[in-house]
């Protein structure tokens, strides 16, 4: 393929519509913008949610919650599927739990859940434990570590 052969991929770029240009093409005279009227004027128009001085619905409506700029979102992970993913006595870790499939991506905030059981000694560090999780993994003679 050389310079010359490049064609763009069709319907991708449509002609500009020149509007104003006599009444044969269609959009003459008042360029389809009707007659008069607030619309119909250079740089007229309403702003976005303007209802015509009446009070808008986001001012009508109360507001509610808030988001807090300081929360910690956690990736979970259950006893359950680490018993089915590590053999006995490895160290489970963030980059450990990529590679097996059960995080999609590393994260600093991994706490593990006590659902299901657990019959392999595991070193599990993560930066919290529920109860009954870290009670499994000691049940099942490994170590439950917070980073």
């Amino acid at each position: 393929m050389q310079i010359h052969e490049l064609v763009p991929a069709p319907d991708s770029n449509k002609p500009v519509k020149r509007v104003g240009r006599g009444h044969g093409s269609g959009n003459g005279k008042t360029a389809g913008k009707g007659h008069k009227g607030q619309k119909a004027r250079s740089g007229g128009g309403v702003r976005i949610g303007f209802e015509g001085g009446q009070m808008p619905l986001a001012r009508r409506i109360p507001k509610r919650g808030f988001n807090n700029l300081f929360r910690k979102v956690y990736a979970i992970v259950n006893v359950g599927d680490l018993n089915e993913k590590f053999t006995d006595g490895a160290v489970v870790d963030n980059q450990q739990l990529v590679e097996k499939g059960l995080l999609k991506k590393e994260s600093d905030n991994v706490k593990i859940l006590g659902d299901g059981e657990l019959n392999v000694k595991l070193t599990v560090k993560a930066a919290k434990f529920t109860k009954s999780a870290s009670e499994k993994i000691e049940k099942a003679g490994g170590k439950a570590e917070v980073i």
